[in-house]
């Protein structure tokens, strides 16, 4: 096969289009194979997009039918996309306070042994960190995120705060040092087992509460509908969370693993969304679903609680406060295998299973009301599956959107899904009008 000359002659297309349309290098066009967008730019309300094309696909007459037909492609997606979407929430402020960084992505054949030497298959360089990732999904999916952060005034941290804006993440808040290091990360992506691991490097110097200013935090908070944490920058997070408890903003916060700060932060949550094994490690708890019931007991501010499981999909429990004394108590765990009985395994694309309100136990734990839930992951081809990064933080992007439970977290699972069709955590991450999501909206 002949190998791609991307360093060949290529003609740059710009289009502005007045409404966010759902191009990716997947969107089914009419155009050249090699052809593929290299940049995608907010303005004045639109999305100025930018094409490359092969130039050989731009000689004598064929040039002016090709762009022809692909300009009445893009804008038939433009007003399909506008006209046949619900409209977006109400509330839409979300204001984020977390990690960032740049991801250095090299896919590899199999993980390498020590002192091996190998190649990569491929290579991305792109922003990251998880509260980059999840408010870059939230802004992708319509809503209108701001992130408090810190970066240092380096290339990297110039590249971080450019993409985030590019996407439409407020960085107005960010602190930027003139000294020191941006965060980043070097990623492993191996292609054999279809696992990634992570090296990274902090940024220094460490943002302090001092940095941000109280007109600083206030003006932040203004408007916001939700707050989010993703566990880091812990001190200045507090502080953050108490002035959003006083204003009873709802606060999401991600409980990925134990880390310093983060039993004060959960105390403030009124969601939590977990990683497979911190229930059980923060809990101390004999199984998952005693663990969940025993976190709602613990934290008395959580609605729900939600437990990420990769493929497995996600277990949720949701507190209620409607249960009546008469209601008959079940056990959590005989409760959750029923659930698992229901699911259809035939079906690929993700579904909910939930219970009706019932007074739920757990021997040695306790007693809740509440409703539990079963979300499905989205069986994807093996052929389709790239990389899994960022794949927790699209989620929680997902559930920031806003939906009842049983919409909710089908729809989490539809956009982490879509994001593991590419490599980096926000290469793959889906548009509101990606016709991927119709169906879930």
């Amino acid at each position: 096969m002949k190998e791609k000359n991307w360093l060949a002659p290529k003609l740059h297309l710009f289009i502005h289009v007045s409404k966010p349309v759902a191009l990716t290098n997947d969107t089914p066009l009419s155009i050249p194979k090699e052809s593929f967008i290299t940049r995608r730019k907010k303005k004045n309300n639109g999305v100025i997009l930018t094409f490359a094309f092969p130039q050989r696909h731009f000689t004598a007459q064929p040039r002016l039918s090709l762009l022809s037909s692909f300009l009445y492609q893009v804008s038939f997606l433009a007003q399909m996309s506008s006209e046949s979407l619900p409209p977006l929430p109400e509330h839409r402020v979300v204001l984020g306070c977390g990690s960032v960084g740049v991801d250095f992505l090299a896919s590899v054949a199999s993980y390498p042994k020590p002192d091996d030497k190998i190649r990569s298959t491929s290579l991305k360089v792109q922003g990251g960190g998880n509260a980059g990732n999840a408010l870059t999904c939230v802004a992708r999916l319509g809503l209108n995120p701001r992130l408090i952060s810190k970066v240092a005034n380096d290339a990297q941290g110039k590249s971080i705060l450019e993409e985030l804006e590019s996407d439409g993440v407020d960085t107005s808040f960010f602190i930027v040092s003139e000294e020191g290091n941006s965060p980043f990360t070097c990623i492993i992506v191996d292609n054999e087992t279809k696992t990634r691991t992570c090296i990274h490097t902090p940024g220094y110097p460490p943002l302090i509460p001092d940095e941000l200013s109280q007109s600083q935090l206030l003006s932040a908070l203004d408007g916001a509908n939700m707050v989010y944490f993703d566990g880091r920058l812990y001190e200045t997070a507090l502080i953050i969370a108490k002035q959003a408890a006083c204003k009873n903003i709802p606060i999401l916060v991600d409980a990925e693993r134990e880390r310093e700060g983060l039993d004060d932060l959960l105390n403030f949550a009124t969601y939590a969304i977990c990683s497979a094994r911190f229930p059980q490690a923060w809990t101390k708890a004999p199984s998952l679903p005693s663990a969940l019931l025993s976190m709602l007991l613990r934290l008395p501010n959580l609605k729900f609680v939600i437990v990420t499981l990769g493929e497995d999909g996600c277990i949720m429990l949701e507190r209620s406060v409607n249960g009546g004394s008469d209601a008959e108590e079940i056990d959590i765990h005989g409760l959750l295998e029923s659930l698992k009985q229901r699911k259809d395994e035939s079906k690929t694309i993700p579904t909910c299973i939930s219970s009706v309100v019932t007074k739920l136990s757990a021997n040695g734990i306790g007693t809740v009301f509440g409703r539990l839930f079963i979300g499905t992951a989205e069986k994807i081809p093996p052929s389709e599956l790239v990389d899994t990064t960022g794949a927790g933080d699209a989620f929680i992007g997902a559930v920031v959107y806003g939906m009842p439970p049983e919409k909710m977290l089908p729809f989490a699972a539809q956009v982490a899904a879509s994001g593991c069709r590419a490599l980096g955590a926000r290469t793959g991450l889906p548009h509101r009008t990606d016709p991927r999501l119709a169906t879930f909206l």
